[in-house]
Order: C-alpha cells, then sequence, then structure tokens
C-alpha cells in the first residue's frame, strides 16, 4: 500500500492505494465520527463490492443506499433521493457517509454529505480509473444541469480516500480508457517525464499491468494533490486541472449526459485545447501530433461530435472558468 497525504492548512487526509484496501478496516475505522454509517453506491458497483464494505465496518450501524449508475443520474433528483433516505434512517450529524462507487458517486455523495445537516463526514472509495486519479481528490462535489455540468456543487474535502486498485479488475475496457484520459492530463499540464512514461508504458496500462497501473494512479494522485494543496478553492493554478473539461464539458452537456463518458469527452477535449493552442502559436505541429497519437493509442475517441461552432460557444458560456463574462481557457 502507498500512503499520500493532502496536507491542507485547515486538516490533512491521506489517499491509500493499494490492492484489497476495502476489506481492511482498520483504514476505515479511524476516519468514522459516530457509530453510524451510509454506504452509498450503484447498481453496478454494489453486487460487486457492498458486502466487503458493509463487512468492513460491521461493528457500526450500518445502512445503505444503491443509486441507478450513470452520468444522466448525477442530478437534483438522485440528490433528493439521497436525503430522503438519510432522513428516514434518521442519519445524524456524526454519520459518515462512504461514497462506493465511480466518479458521479463521488460527486454526488460529496455534495450530498456537504449538505446534510451542513456537514457529515465522507470517505471516498473510488472503483474506476477516473475516480482514483481525479474525482475522489481535491474536495469537488457537484451534480448536473441540463444546461451545464458539475454547475450546483460545493467544495467538500473527504475524511480520506482510499483507492482499492483491484476493483480495476471488474472495470470495464471502455471505463479504463476512460481513466487513462485524466491520467495523460497530468502528464500535459505539469509532469514531462510521466507524459513521457505513459508514451512509452501505455500498452501495459492497457493490458491492466498491476505495477503500470500501481504507478500511473500513484504518480496522479500525487500530481493532483500538490495541485489542490497549493490551490484549494480554485482562485488560480488548480484551473490547470480543467484542460480539455471546457470542450468536453460542452459535449456531455449538448449529448444529454448519456453518450459520452467523462473521459472521453475530456479526451477529445484535450485535442481541441491543444489544436487551439497550435492555432494560437503555443504548440508546434509536432507537439500536437504527439498529444493527438498519445490519445489515440489509449483508444480513446479523438472526434468532437459535429455540432456548430456557435453551438459549442454557447455551451461553453456556461462553464465555471467563466469570469465577468469572458470564457477562459487552459
Amino acid at each position: 500500500m502507498k500512503t499520500l497525504e493532502v496536507n491542507l492548512p485547515h486538516r490533512s487526509y491521506p489517499i491509500h492505494i493499494g490492492n484489497g484496501l476495502l476489506n481492511d478496516a482498520s483504514l476505515l475505522r479511524p476516519h468514522i465520527a459516530g457509530t453510524q454509517v451510509m454506504i452509498i453506491s450503484n447498481t453496478v458497483v454494489a453486487p460487486l463490492y457492498l458486502q466487503r464494505v458493509q463487512a468492513a465496518v460491521r461493528e457500526f450501524d450500518t445502512h445503505s443506499l444503491v443509486l441507478p449508475d450513470g452520468e444522466s443520474h448525477k442530478n437534483l433528483a438522485t440528490l433528493e433521493t439521497i436525503f430522503d433516505a438519510m432522513l428516514t434512517v434518521p442519519c445524524d450529524r456524526t454519520t459518515t457517509v462512504l461514497a462506493l462507487g465511480g466518479g458521479v458517486i463521488g460527486d454526488i455523495c460529496g455534495f450530498a454529505a456537504a449538505c446534510y445537516q451542513r456537514g457529515v463526514p465522507l470517505i471516498q472509495l473510488p472503483t474506476t480509473l477516473l475516480a482514483q486519479v481525479d474525482s475522489s481528490v481535491g474536495g469537488k462535489t457537484a451534480v448536473n444541469h441540463p444546461k451545464g455540468k458539475n454547475m450546483i456543487g460545493a467544495f467538500y474535502q473527504p475524511q480520506a480516500v482510499i483507492a482499492d486498485t483491484s476493483t480495476l479488475d471488474t472495470l470495464p475496457d471502455r471505463e479504463l480508457k476512460a481513466g487513462l484520459a485524466e491520467v495523460i492530463k497530468y502528464g500535459l499540464i505539469r509532469d514531462q517525464e510521466f507524459f513521457a512514461w505513459l508514451e512509452g508504458n501505455l500498452p501495459l496500462l492497457l493490458t491492466r499491468d498491476p505495477d503500470a497501473l500501481a504507478y500511473a494512479i500513484e504518480r496522479s494522485c500525487r500530481n493532483k494533490a500538490e495541485v489542490v494543496v497549493a490551490d484549494e478553492r480554485e482562485t488560480g493554478i488548480r484551473a490547470l486541472l480543467n484542460l480539455g473539461h471546457t470542450f468536453g464539458h460542452a459535449i456531455e452537456t449538448a449529448t444529454g449526459y448519456s453518450e459520452w463518458l467523462h473521459g472521453e469527452a475530456v479526451a477529445v477535449g484535450m485535442i481541441m485545447a491543444a489544436r487551439l493552442s497550435q492555432a494560437l502559436g503555443h504548440l508546434t505541429a509536432d507537439d500536437y501530433q504527439r498529444i493527438f497519437g498519445l490519445i489515440e493509442a489509449a483508444g480513446l475517441p479523438t472526434k468532437p461530435p459535429a455540432l456548430s461552432p456557435q453551438q459549442y460557444l454557447d455551451l461553453m458560456a456556461v462553464d465555471k472558468k467563466v469570469a465577468r463574462g469572458i470564457l477562459r481557457l487552459v
């Protein structure tokens, strides 16, 4: 097991990365505030891993909620479902929420934990590559709106992130590739050595080599943790983590959060951002081809949906990086 620390000024928390961690009660217990636990998962992950987590916290008063799977359910209606379940128990202010699933579960459970009785403890248990390297770390929580992705949310840090790499064994290939988009992003925004490593080791990641995956997850989390510590609430450098996301969120919104996985949209978004950077003179043609080539080799989409330029501009105007009416791009 590898452990990283997110050393924020007001509170630090660990990121544990390793095989079989969902079975390790000793990792969960120190971060459970009271006597009650609410485990929230979805219809895909719960049949695989819910019993493991329930066994690890069996000494507590444990409750669970299984939500529908998919980005299309990351909305206010599902948020209300969570609140209904917590109020029915009823959960109190010391109840710890365990978010067991991918990025959608982590985001919506984090937002629910931030809101319920003005904040209850949260532990992230990410089960997808994308969630393990990105969305579970850093405290960004949100739900989508038909007019814009992640536009309703809060910054809310977990008590801990426990990334069990064995859960990747059951991850569909498409989801694995989608997670690689966020891994590639870290190489592009701040870690040239890692980008070169990815160029040489991508086949190992695609064949799920455990050592290569563990290294990529740890390196990605380390990069994200450093950025979050420097700028927790995205007033400056943390915006770099949004490389490709403004284009990507426009794609997801335009297609109703149902056709494209988040990582797929980000992959195309990074290609669009690279092409824009080349047009503005920030990247050479060789730079662009190197970026395009790695994303293509990862088996990710490289061509955006055929929307008009105005459609893209209108969708991108509803973005968290818009300031004083001006859209800012990485």
